[in-house]
């Protein structure tokens, strides 16, 4: 068996085979062809850390990645990295396109990387780089090879939309931005994004089958957390955690078909062992999909999820379970960092709306230590029952199972009296900033 990962940036769940409102006929074919789980949730809803704790099986303090891999922060031991792990076994292993565990692509255990050298960070990147991912897969090959095909679709700052002709009148932003014309104008441009990537996607899966290798491969496709939007990405709502994941497994029985399971994407790199015959190695904190895969069968009965440093330092971590969340702030307990926020229209708007009433750039907005959410009764995180007696009970079980998780992971904020201590070189903005490309940086 050979592994494709197919990953896009920013993403979430906002992906049409979810009921999103946009055209992704490449991604839609390829559902049908997988296994869609509509419960699958990031361990953190921020770039670095997500794919670290993805391609480690650990959480992402166990890995070491606190932050951002480009500010500063790193894997505590690169090995650990799926890369790494398949090519001591014998495996091809090649990059094209974006990957955001390291500073450096060579810092990864990556034998080749084809992406392009000039073109970064940009859609027309995306396509070239599918274009060389597929030139590869149309090689013979001696072994075995897991390629990771990498995008920066659909990351801020997003394409034209008047380029790929969507009308910003036929789009609506996502929940829970206000619907007015600048915010409708912004989705109609992640919405070219997303069209970009799907054209990408079909351009390595159309080769992988022209290749005659499609019926060898294991084909994961996913994102790292929500969209670059306030109350999404760095947040750990399920705005932000909530991540599309399509796996497709040659010869699976389940087929086109769709998984309500709860799943953590810390449970893939278990599975990718025994999909591909492989003993798993030491260390890992997720748990084999299989039994989902296979029969529909549960493996766990909740996900976590943390935030550390993004641009600022924010320490959070959360417990959800198919019917409840419980998410803590550690330190400065503050709801808004701003520079935790991509610029963009609904920022603007969220901040002039603060600002208004006495906050914003004044002060930062208070926000309690703890939330807790009934999410079938209120699955927008809208109704905070924090102190709500009727949920005492299960109030407290969550708050058991997420001390259990952080003392069995060894989380630092166990460690250190409440705080995540700041890796030395690493680029932190303060949390007077109101954008993350500000150059205000902690000392």
């Amino acid at each position: 068996m050979n592994l494709v990962y197919i990953h896009t940036h920013d993403s979430g769940r906002y992906w049409q085979p979810y009921g999103a409102p946009v055209c992704m006929p490449e991604t839609m074919r390829f559902a049908e062809e997988g296994l869609l789980f509509r419960n699958a949730f990031t361990a953190a809803p921020t770039c670095s850390p997500s794919r670290a704790a993805m391609l480690t099986g650990r959480a992402a303090h166990s890995s070491g990645m606190l932050g951002l891999a480009h500010r500063g922060f790193s894997l505590a031991d690169p090995e650990m990295h799926l890369s790494a792990f398949l090519r001591r076994n014998g495996f091809e292993t090649v990059l094209a396109g974006v990957q955001h565990e390291a500073a450096d692509d060579k810092d990864l255990s990556y034998e080749r990387i084809i992406s392009d050298p000039v073109l970064k960070n940009s859609p027309e990147a995306d396509l070239v780089n599918a274009g060389r991912a597929a030139a590869y897969l149309r090689e013979a090959h001696e072994r075995p090879f897991f390629l990771s095909f990498g995008m920066f679709s659909t990351h801020r700052p997003y394409p034209d939309h008047r380029a790929y002709g969507i009308d910003p009148e036929s789009v609506k932003p996502p929940f829970p931005a206000a619907d007015n014309e600048a915010t409708r104008a912004d989705m109609a441009d992640y919405t070219s994004s997303a069209l970009i990537a799907d054209r990408s996607a079909g351009i390595v899966l159309d080769a992988l089958k022209e290749s005659g290798a499609y019926d060898d491969t294991v084909v994961l496709m996913t994102t790292d957390h929500g969209l670059a939007w306030p109350r999404m990405k760095c947040t750990l709502y399920d705005t932000g955690i909530g991540v599309a994941l399509i796996l497709r497994v040659p010869g699976m029985k389940r087929a086109g078909q769709q998984t309500d399971r709860l799943v953590s994407q810390v449970d893939l790199f278990p599975t990718i062992c025994d999909l591909l015959g492989l003993e798993k190695p030491a260390g890992l904190q997720g748990v084999s999909l299989l039994p989902v895969i296979e029969e529909d069968r549960p493996v766990r009965d909740a996900v976590f999820a943390e935030v550390n440093y993004h641009a600022a330092y924010q320490p959070m971590r959360c417990v959800r379970t198919e019917r409840y969340k419980l998410i803590r702030r550690y330190g400065e307990a503050e709801k808004i960092v701003w520079p935790n926020i991509d610029d963009s229209p609904a920022k603007e708007q969220l901040y002039a709306a603060v600002k208004e009433n006495g906050t914003g750039e004044d002060g930062p907005v208070a926000a309690p230590v703890e939330e807790f959410y009934d999410l079938l009764k209120d699955p927008e995180e809208q109704e905070d029952r924090i102190s709500d007696p009727a949920y005492a009970e299960d109030i407290a079980s969550l708050r058991a199972g997420m001390k259990h998780w952080m003392k069995e992971t060894e989380d630092p904020l166990l460690l250190n009296g409440g705080i995540v201590p700041r890796p030395a070189g690493a680029v932190v903005n303060r949390k007077s900033c109101y954008s993350p490309t500000e150059k205000d940086y902690e000392a």
